[in-house]
């Protein structure tokens, strides 16, 4: 094994709506820790091995930051690890992952979101307006070529995909013979659909992946149209074309199950699209493939300590839970299992079912939420995934209600990754491998420096945390006076006359109605059915915040739940924000 081969980290982003800014936090730290071990490597006491990320991989909001961060890593990105008290609202800009998922295009997003401006006769595009995610695209994906640099822990030609869920797909037929021997056709047609693009080249190397150059802006609009596209959850924001030369399409190794023997024909292939997630939320195996083309390793070398060059690290802010089973046959209830359970389905990954059900495995590391949250009554309670961050409320939309909320969770992300990155992204000091010989030249004493403080037994990270732990909270301080941003029942309730405006456009754009029935609807729409339809989203988003925990309002008292039993290391761990979660 070579000292100067690389360990090789493939990162995995899974969808999240407005959590993305938990996806930023994580990778805000994570580039930061490695600015900082690449500034300081000839030092002494330094691990000397290196670390490089070939690709990157990611589905909804978790692509949307893939590409962001794709455009943002050559130049320099100034971390926002404190926040001013004097200035809590103060823009970032030097930060493309801050100003993307945080900032945005206003500190109050939800009223973009009930603007009317989308709506017209016959003419919806979707529940909630859209058009903001266009300007953050626009902005994000600008780079400097003044300030152009290299981080050398990117692998040069990084690779970025994202996953859609195409409306159109690719149809193919099999064949069946009939009654009269003769080969009838049985149509099938596939929906999932990746996006894959090679960073920093101008030359296409017939492989699939489309080459990107954020410096000429070769590409760059349609990795805009990608971002937008895998980020387009559905009904709630409008879908997106995505057209591209079908080349793409046919050399896509990915798509050549289908391709090889139904390729596509249309020059441009173009499609509207919808959430990447619905299909593939957590599209690690494809980062997996990625890993195994360049190293070669299998399943029984990847998990094992002693032969591993390479992992998945994958930062999901709503990891998947069995689905609550509701036996009611009721329609309405029917209908929200049956698609519960084609989404579920569509997701399954059979292939890689029994190795990603093994523990203990070397080959994949996941980074989710995890904190102590204090509660309106006083109490504390120990949460995990959508329940420990702020913008996992209402479907993951909740981050758009107040600025606050996705502060908190870039923070967390930042807190996450740093506890993650110390002590849960190691690997046993005994072991022989690529970490663990970058270790060799330092001391014992220089050793301990970096143990991890959970594992019984000697461990070593792969990507060391060079400055000092820290002893000081994580968190800011939010108007509600602690760490965690609870609003106030009229913050929520100002929001009720916009929303009253959204279903009247609404109901008054769903046709081109005649004349009489236009006065109609118009009549029933001031009278009963905006009002009706607007106290029902109110009482949808109050009741969220409030299991949530994120809303102190009289008389709307937050939903109690028992807490789980939690041991005395683990409730410790998660004090704060320490992850307490380490390999899948």
């Amino acid at each position: 094994m070579s000292q100067n081969q690389p360990f090789y980290v493939g990162l995995c982003m899974a969808g999240a709506v407005s959590a993305g800014a938990y996806t930023a936090g994580v990778m805000d730290f994570l580039i930061e820790a490695l600015d900082d071990w690449e500034s300081k490597r000839d030092q002494p006491g330094i691990p000397q091995h290196r670390v490089k990320i070939p690709v990157i991989g990611g589905a909804s909001a978790g692509g949307m930051t893939g590409i962001i961060t794709a455009s943002a890593i050559n130049n320099p990105i100034k971390p926002v690890s404190r926040i001013d008290p004097t200035r809590f609202f103060q823009e970032h800009n030097d930060n493309k992952l801050w100003h993307s998922w945080v900032d945005m295009i206003h500190r109050d997003m939800f009223p973009f979101l009930l603007n009317t401006d989308d709506i017209s006769a016959g003419n919806i595009l979707s529940l909630f307006n859209s058009s903001f995610i266009d300007a953050i695209a626009d902005r994000a994906l600008r780079v400097d070529t003044s300030q152009w640099i290299d981080r050398p822990y990117f692998d040069h030609n990084l690779k970025v995909f994202n996953t859609l869920t195409s409306l159109r797909g690719i149809s193919y037929n099999i064949d069946f013979l009939g009654v009269n021997q003769e080969p009838d056709k049985y149509c099938v047609t596939r929906h999932n659909d990746y996006v894959n693009f090679q960073l920093n080249t101008t030359r296409y190397a017939g492989d699939g992946w489309i080459p990107l150059d954020f410096k000429t802006g070769l590409n760059a609009e349609l990795a805009a149209d990608a971002a937008m596209a895998t980020g387009a959850f559905p009904v709630g924001l409008r879908a997106r074309a995505v057209s591209r030369p079908k080349v793409f399409m046919n050399d896509n190794e990915w798509m050549k199950d289908v391709t090889s023997v139904s390729p596509v024909v249309h020059d441009p292939y173009e499609a509207l699209n919808v959430d990447g997630g619905i299909i593939n939320n957590e599209p690690f195996e494809k980062v997996r493939k990625v890993l195994v083309s360049i190293t070669g390793q299998g399943p029984l070398e990847y998990n094992d300590y002693n032969r591993f060059t390479s992992t998945v690290l994958m930062v999901d802010p709503f990891p998947s839970k069995p689905p609550v089973y509701n036996d009611s046959n009721k329609l309405f209830h029917v209908i929200g299992s049956t698609l519960t359970a084609l989404v579920n389905q569509v997701r399954v990954k059979p292939q890689h079912l029994e190795d990603a059900m093994a523990s203990g495995k070397a080959g994949q590391f996941l980074i989710t939420p995890v904190r102590r949250i204090p509660l309106v009554d006083g109490g504390k309670r120990d949460e995990a995934g959508a329940g420990a961050i702020a913008c996992g409320a209402f479907g993951g939309f909740s981050g758009f209600f107040h600025k606050e909320f996705r502060i908190h969770d870039y923070f967390l992300g930042r807190a996450n990754c740093e506890k993650f990155l110390r002590d849960h992204f190691t690997v046993p000091a005994s072991s022989s491998n690529i970490i663990t010989q970058g270790y060799a030249d330092l001391t014992d004493d220089e050793k301990k420096r970096f143990y991890s403080r959970t594992d019984r037994e000697a461990s070593l990270p792969i990507i060391p945390v060079l400055s000092p732990r820290k002893e000081r909270k994580y968190m800011p301080i939010f108007s509600s006076g602690s760490d965690w941003p609870v609003r106030i029942e009229p913050e929520i309730e100002r929001f009720r006359g916009e929303i009253k405006a959204r279903a009247h456009a609404l109901i008054m754009n769903l046709a081109p109605y005649n004349f009489m029935t236009k006065l109609l609807i118009r009549i029933g729409s001031h009278v009963v059915l905006r009002r009706k339809l607007a106290g029902v989203m109110m009482d949808m988003i109050k009741q969220s915040l409030a299991d949530h925990h994120l809303l102190n309002a009289r008389g709307f008292s937050p939903v109690k739940k028992v807490d789980p039993p939690v041991d005395a290391g683990k409730r410790a761990a998660m004090e704060n924000g320490e992850l307490v979660i380490g390999n899948l």
